[in-house]
């Protein structure tokens, strides 16, 4: 695993945004989107503050970088999330051309850059994404354990 000092910066941007999403009710996951050294979108999960089920980080900040560059296609970009993508999201990071993805901790429920799938990395796909994994990942699992086990104590309380 090569973690580099701008990626462990870059992921606790994301750490950051997820916060966000926890404070508004929603599962914590943030995202952060880099061109060229610079912070083009920050986005955290917010499908219950807009009961969007597509709301997840990384679509909102896919949306929020491409304004930024004024191109939908985001070469050059590397995109920091604090859990592995999904399968619609990781389709969303091959369809926006990204040239990176690095993230946090493993989803072995719907996972789709290894838990399940490897759709970011698939060769019968146009576009392919290096890939970072386990970068900060016992900060990034331990905020989503805290927020579940938090979640399951006032559902039993009820």
């Amino acid at each position: 695993m090569d973690i580099d000092s701008s990626d462990i910066k870059y992921m606790k941007m994301a750490i950051d945004q997820a916060y966000i999403a926890e404070e508004n009710g929603d599962v914590p996951i943030g995202c952060v989107i880099v061109h060229e050294n610079r912070v083009i979108a920050k986005a955290y999960n917010q499908r219950e503050q807009l009961h969007d089920p597509t709301a997840h980080a990384e679509i909102i900040a896919l949306t929020q970088a491409a304004e930024a560059v004024g191109n939908w296609r985001l070469h050059g970009c590397t995109i920091y999330v604090t859990l592995e993508p999904c399968p619609m999201c990781a389709g969303a990071l091959v369809l926006g051309r990204l040239d990176r993805l690095v993230y946090g901790t493993d989803d072995p429920k719907t996972g789709a850059v290894k838990s399940l799938y490897n759709i970011v990395q698939d060769e019968r796909l146009n576009h392919r994404l290096d890939v970072n994994a386990g970068v900060l990942v016992d900060d990034c699992k331990a905020q989503l354990q805290a927020f579940f086990q938090r979640r399951r104590r006032e559902n039993s309380e009820q």
